[in-house]
């Protein structure tokens, strides 16, 4: 199996997207030395810088680890694997299989996410809605 590389910077524009944050939003949130543009060139970065990933995972309220090591394939691979209560999911790591097994309801911990993720975005239209007005 080959080893596939993460894509930091994808994985930032995912969890952004997921959670319904413009990039000019998060642009804002960083600060006034960021733009829409520049969040559009971080998102192509493969590596990014632990001080700006650090801030990025503060603002988006997901954990660093979350941005450093999500890998869709393997997601949707174990989630498809989990649908019921004995389900082992199978995965490769450095070369050796590795096997999990399911303590907990996929789907609860999927309803979990969602809810959370709508609460930040709620979270983030109260902010813009003050910084509106706020002009």
């Amino acid at each position: 199996m080959t080893d596939k590389k993460i894509h930091q910077g994808r994985n930032i524009k995912r969890f952004r997207e997921m959670l319904g944050i413009k990039q000019e939003v998060l642009a804002y949130e960083l600060g006034e030395d960021w733009n829409q543009k520049k969040i559009s060139l971080l998102e192509q970065k493969e590596l990014i810088e632990n001080d700006i990933l650090d801030q990025v995972a503060k603002i988006l309220k997901v954990p660093v680890q979350a941005i450093e090591n999500f890998d869709e394939d393997s997601a949707i691979n174990i989630i498809a694997s989990t649908f019921h209560d004995s389900a082992v999911a199978n995965t490769f790591k450095d070369g050796a299989q590795a096997n999990f097994n399911c303590t907990f309801n996929p789907l609860d911990k999927m309803v979990e996410l969602y809810e959370r993720m709508l609460q930040q975005q709620q979270e983030m239209i109260d902010k813009l809605e003050k910084l509106i007005q706020a002009k």
